[in-house]
């Protein structure tokens, strides 16, 4: 039988239960959809995070006091192991390839200018900040390159500070009471916005030094490298544990490259996304047991046709084919009803939400169809090996 023949006879069979037909697909649609807009949104997730993470740029190593897997803490929780120092900061910046060094303290406390007082976060940096990660000074400058120890207090604030205390009027040259400390505003920095939560043009930057005094730290919670375009991490990282194990003695500080944060992000994002679209895969299931319903109800109201055919001469592998056409066709118009069904909705959530950059993997699109189609082939197995399994004579029959 020709494949026109077979695709016809479906078709057929099809529109003669057009409402058991449509809620039967209904079913497919559904979880095809589920599975398509999930997928989308862990994307766009996925997507939205990885820009989110690599706004303060790519190539970026970060150095934590404390090494990760000994002692039984996390890089960064006070141990025994040596604190991380300026003059540890000012060693890395001699490094060849290595673009800025910034010495990292942060905290939060008050902030008085202009007869306002705003409560914000802190941060003790270096002159080469702006140079490590890809922020820029709207007006004025940054922190000059002092003398660690004796850095002069002066402070940048964000553009939101700058605001909150000043309003429009210019900032720069104005004093400013940090912790009881009188600095003087040299520079507002250009709008960034929220980056993973954090505000980052609600905060003031003053001399890593002076914040260390601040918040009576003895030593740096990091310190961040950059190094150059097109430059392999892996021999930065070699320079920098080389210096600081000279430094200290021994290896008690952690080293984390860009390339591994946003490894392990894309890792756990990728598993995410699968695990959400894996959620839809239950409708699919369900889906599945209605076409073996309705594909096993077809083939016993249609056992006087079915003895028929094989009478005619109709190999009992054509009347396999025919319903197993039958159950394809059903999971196929099923499949591309849910991936217009769950593409809309995806779109659809992207405008309502235009912060999550809501996308659909071709490679999900294709997939899910597959996916459809495959379970219409299973699920037709059962009741078309039963059809072309039955005894022509007893069939025409059948009542």
């Amino acid at each position: 039988m020709a494949w026109r023949d077979f695709l016809w006879l479906a078709l057929r069979a099809l529109t003669a239960h057009r409402l058991r037909s449509f809620l039967t697909l209904l079913g497919i649609a559904v979880g095809i959809a589920a599975v398509i807009l999930l997928t989308s949104i862990g994307e766009g997730l996925h997507r939205y995070m990885l820009a989110e993470f690599t706004q303060f740029g790519t190539n970026i190593i970060e150095v934590t006091p404390g090494r990760q897997g000994v002692g039984g803490g996390p890089p960064g929780v006070p141990n025994t192991a040596r604190e991380l120092t300026l003059e540890d900061a000012a060693a890395l910046e001699r490094l060849p390839k290595v673009t800025g060094v910034t010495p990292v303290v942060f905290g939060n406390t008050e902030v008085q200018g202009n007869g306002r007082v705003r409560r914000t976060a802190i941060y003790g940096v270096g002159s080469g900040f702006v140079d490590v990660v890809t922020m820029r000074v709207g007006s004025g400058s940054f922190l000059p390159p002092d003398d660690p120890a004796h850095a002069r207090a002066f402070v940048v604030l964000g553009a939101k500070l700058k605001r909150e205390l000043f309003d429009e009027a210019s900032a720069l040259g104005e004093r400013v009471r940090i912790g009881g400390e009188r600095y003087r505003v040299i520079g507002v920095m250009e709008e960034k916005g929220q980056v993973l939560g954090f505000d980052l043009d609600d905060m003031a930057y003053i001399p890593a030094g002076r914040a260390m005094a601040l918040f009576r730290l003895d030593g740096l919670l990091e310190i961040n490298v950059s190094y150059a375009e097109g430059v392999p991490a892996a021999g930065v990282a070699a320079d920098i544990r080389r210096v600081l194990t000279a430094r200290h003695g021994r290896e008690d500080f952690t080293l984390t490259t860009q390339e591994d944060m946003l490894r392990t992000l894309s890792n756990i994002l990728g598993i995410l996304t699968l695990a959400v679209g894996a959620l839809g895969g239950i409708s699919l299931a369900v889906g599945a047991v209605g076409i073996v319903t309705i594909m096993t109800i077809a083939v016993a109201e249609r056992t006087n046709e079915i003895g028929l055919l094989v009478a005619l001469g109709a190999r009992r592998g054509t009347v396999l084919g025919l319903f197993l056409a039958e159950a394809v066709l059903l999971s196929a118009l099923g499949g591309a009803l849910g991936l217009a069904a769950g593409i809309g909705v995806a779109q659809l959530v992207g405008l309502l939400a235009p912060a999550l950059p809501v996308g659909t993997p071709w490679q999900f699109v294709v997939l899910a169809e597959l996916m459809a189609i495959s379970i219409g082939l299973v699920a037709g197995v059962l009741p078309a090996r039963r059809a072309a399994g039955l005894d022509p004579v007893e069939a025409l029959r059948a009542e």
